[in-house]
């Protein structure tokens, strides 16, 4: 998402970063680039002007013109209006009500009932206990989907398949909550290929005898500018409280999401990341801010890791890496979760690797990739013993486990040297802790944690 933002942005700050100064030629230049990148993002004209208006506002004071580091000026100016223009800050979905209502609204197409699964599993996961109703009473087999998604993850679906009458069903839905204790119902409404007056009424009379706590447009990111037509045509309609942005992995531009909380005013709450049950993610402007100006992500990745990662393997892998019995099988063990996090491209993607192109990044990836699956080839070749205790593997082992994994013999033995590498780095680091002294000591510290790691 956003990559050829992302990599035109940071080309053009780069660039930038080479002069002596921020002056007003240069700055020219540079809002030119910012234009054609956002431009070609799919970010609508309107909300280009008023973007390079600000940062042109912002980069004309006196101070900024003399400074000596004009690209992390521009940097931070920049970085600044992204945040504004994707909403400001962070906004969580309501809880309000007895039970609480969220109905999601959408066209057809846009991944309104996956979206509707998501939800009830986001929410799940912060303590509530859902209940999703499937009022999509047009779509042929929209029911039978959302009771197939609710199955998958193990959340009740209140359908009336013979019903067609929205209205009763959702009572019915909401009353049923209240008997068997469901605090918060989220409806998937009927959708349209395109919106119409028989689309509308329906939504409309929804909201008015339901009043939800949370009305979301669910928007497609490969709809491209249309999206703010959308989105704007049901903010007038219904008063939106936010909207979900799905399949913005498939979008490199990422247009819509620049678009629709600055057309809207409304605020992004989700965006769907993929197609598993379980990547729909909270929309924090500034942590997004921060990936398409190569800034990372770590805090995300943090979250991620802390969701999917079990923490009692985790324990027991850290008292082992800690001591000397650190073998290949818990090596394999480190990989599985990191696996469990995300994709190699999608870490990278979340890491401060400032000036790594979108291609570059790709290759890192693929790279690295590719040796992970050697490595998981040559342990599968190993005997249980071997795993456990890497130091009995002699030169005829060695021989059998590279004819049996396919992996040539030199690149076996670069693996087991620089895993045992490894073992006495991690020792030694423990040793360092464990004497008293700080093994991060004399390290370059990064930017904005000076201070915040005691012996640096």
């Amino acid at each position: 998402m956003f990559e050829s933002l992302s990599e035109r942005l940071q080309n053009t700050i780069s660039d930038i970063s080479g002069k002596g100064k921020l002056t007003e030629e240069n700055m020219s230049e540079a809002l030119r680039e910012i234009r054609r990148a956002l431009l070609e993002a799919d970010v609508s004209l309107k909300v280009v002007k008023s973007f390079i208006s600000k940062i042109k506002d912002k980069a004309e004071g006196e101070e900024v013109l003399k400074s000596i580091t004009p690209g992390q000026q521009l940097v931070k100016i920049v970085h600044d209006e992204l945040v504004e223009l994707l909403g400001g800050a962070n906004v969580p979905v309501s809880t309000e009500g007895k039970p609480n209502i969220i109905m999601l609204f959408g066209l057809q197409g846009s991944g309104k009932t996956t979206t509707t699964a998501k939800l009830a599993l986001q929410v799940r996961k912060n303590g509530r206990n859902p209940i999703m109703v499937a009022a999509d009473v047009n779509r042929p087999a929209a029911i039978k989907q959302l009771q197939s998604l609710g199955k998958q993850v193990n959340i009740p679906v209140y359908a009336e398949e013979e019903n067609k009458d929205v209205k009763q069903i959702v009572n019915n839905a909401i009353n049923k909550s209240k008997e068997e204790g469901y605090n918060t119902v989220i409806v998937d409404t009927a959708g349209r290929l395109q919106i119409d007056t028989d689309l509308m009424a329906e939504l409309l009379l929804l909201d008015r005898m339901f009043e939800p706590a949370e009305k979301l447009l669910v928007i497609d990111a490969m709809m491209g500018q249309e999206a703010v037509n959308v989105a704007m045509t049901f903010d007038e309609q219904l008063g939106i409280s936010g909207i979900v942005i799905t399949k913005l992995d498939g979008d490199a531009r990422g247009g819509a999401a620049l678009s629709v909380a600055h057309s809207t005013g409304k605020p992004v709450k989700f965006t769907g990341t993929g197609e598993k049950l379980d990547t729909l993610e909270p929309f924090h402007p500034e942590r997004m801010a921060q990936r398409i100006l190569g800034m990372g992500d770590v805090i995300s990745l943090v979250e991620k890791a802390q969701q999917v990662i079990d923490i009692d393997e985790a324990k027991e892998l850290e008292k082992k890496i800690k001591g000397k019995d650190f073998s290949l099988e818990d090596f394999m063990k480190m990989q599985k979760q990191m696996k469990s996090i995300g994709s190699m491209d999608q870490l990278l993607g979340m890491l401060p690797i400032p000036g790594i192109s979108k291609n570059d990044r790709e290759k890192m990836a693929h790279m690295g990739e590719n040796q992970l699956k050697k490595i998981e080839a040559c342990i599968n070749s190993m005997t249980v013993k071997e795993r456990q205790n890497p130091d009995i593997i002699n030169a005829p082992r060695r021989r059998r486990i590279a004819a049996g994994s396919g992996i040539p013999l030199p690149e076996l033995n670069r693996f087991l040297k620089e895993f045992e590498n490894m073992r006495k780095m991690m020792r030694k680091m423990t040793g360092m802790m464990k004497s008293g002294k700080n093994p991060m000591k004399g390290l370059p510290i990064p930017p904005g944690m000076k201070g915040k790691f005691p012996g640096f």
